[in-house]
């Protein structure tokens, strides 16, 4: 049975590569077309219908683009739609998010001391958050709030704000960012799926039927179309964000959440002005500077001490720290790992625990049993270059731990 771990490893991989090579598709050709879209130029001469033109050149060649506003006189031989990169990096990425969090939900979903429950509560409240956000962004986009755009988009930050401060209060901070990042994207993909594509099948069925499309059709799609536009840099940051303890593991991290997006706006505003031709407002640029001190300042402010609790050890913790083996491990992570995975690091440049994972309890060491048998055990990713000259027969002894507690957990 402890080779399911090693295969659950490369699962994981494989869909993590899946994922992210679909989201460079799709994050690729949205930005693409928006800063088509911001470029074109109305010049005469210009067929009926058509909004705009735009000459690039790339690759030794020159494209010659036109924009319909609505759609053109007449259907085209071909018609290229932009959809499955988006439904494929939604698919896969909560495939991953099955995989790591649902999956490991004891380790990485649930933090006990933020609020103790059972993984199945902790995947319920999950998956239920991803849907009702969806629903409750589409009931506000089809509110009378949905026709001042920028006024629906500063409630819609409030909304995340307020999605920020719950997923801290409800999982890990590690899972509360890639939660955040899980929500806005399933905005952004149900944007695609429900809005953006069935909008744009309307027009092309009723260019076919000979009918004139309804302008309304448009301007609903370009609306969400910037929403997505605005949140794609903020998704980015959370989804790579299990990497930075400094920013999930803090007192204030939902506030530090909460300033991404802000960073994200003003980064895209950049961008969106200069395609449009219409200046460089270089402000922005020292606003995201101002944010990112802002949020460098809120992960070292000093947390007020309140007491530690001592926390029970789970079921899955006790197998572990059971076993005939634990002793000679903890010898050997305390003696080799907890240096640098410890709450307050002694090794020389280590300031917080790589990815905040700390190494230095009985429940800790048996918390991180799998990451220990697979990333020192069955690999020599851990310690970085050896730097701490674990033996060989150190990792046989982290092997045989975790494999036999296994095996006696199956039995």
């Amino acid at each position: 049975m402890y080779e399911y771990a090693i295969a659950w490893e490369w699962l994981s991989f494989a869909v993590r590569w899946l994922h992210v090579i679909t989201a460079i598709a799709w994050i690729g050709s949205s930005f693409y077309f928006i800063a088509l879209d911001l470029g074109l130029v109305k010049r005469p001469g210009l067929p009926v219908g058509a909004y705009g033109e735009e000459w690039q050149v790339h690759g030794g060649g020159f494209y010659h683009i036109q924009k319909y506003l609505v759609a053109p006189a007449s259907m085209p031989e071909h018609l290229t739609w932009f959809k499955w990169e988006s439904y494929a990096t939604w698919l896969s990425g909560f495939a991953l998010l099955a995989i790591v969090y649902y999956g490991g939900a004891d380790l990485f979903l649930i933090d006990r001391t933020v609020l103790d429950i059972e993984p199945w509560q902790a995947i319920a409240l999950s998956v239920g958050s991803l849907a009702v956000g969806w629903i409750l962004y589409d009931l506000l986009c089809k509110s009378p709030l949905g026709k001042n755009t920028w006024g629906l988009m500063v409630f819609l930050y409030l909304v995340l704000v307020a999605m920020a401060w719950g997923y801290t209060q409800i999982f890990s901070g590690r899972a509360a960012f890639l939660h955040l990042g899980a929500f806005t994207a399933t905005i952004m993909s149900a944007n695609v799926f429900f809005i953006i594509i069935p909008n744009q099948k309307i027009v092309v069925a009723d260019l076919i039927a000979g009918r004139t499309p309804d302008p309304k059709y448009g301007v609903i799609a370009k609306q969400r179309s910037l929403h997505n536009n605005y949140l794609t840099l903020p998704v980015i940051f959370f989804m790579l964000s299990n990497h930075y303890p400094l920013a999930f593991a803090t007192e204030f991290n939902w506030i530090i959440a909460s300033l991404v997006f802000l960073m994200g706006v003003t980064i895209r505003h950049w961008f969106n002005t200069t395609h449009a031709r219409k200046g460089k407002p270089t402000w922005t640029w020292l606003v995201t500077l101002l944010l990112f001190i802002a949020i460098m300042w809120l992960s070292t402010v000093p947390k007020v001490l309140t007491g530690e609790e001592e926390i029970s050890l789970s079921a899955r913790q006790q197998v572990f720290v059971e076993n005939e083996h634990f002793i000679a491990v903890r010898d050997v992570v305390q003696g080799r790992c907890s240096m640098c995975h410890a709450a307050e690091p002694v090794w020389e440049g280590i300031l917080h625990a790589p990815k905040n994972v700390k190494l230095e309890t009985d429940g800790e060491i048996a918390a991180h049993a799998r990451e220990i048998y697979l990333q020192a055990g069955r690999s020599h990713a851990m310690p970085p270059g050896n730097i701490t000259d674990l033996s060989e027969e150190d990792r046989r002894l982290l092997v045989a731990w975790f494999e036999t507690a296994v095996q006696g957990k199956t039995e």
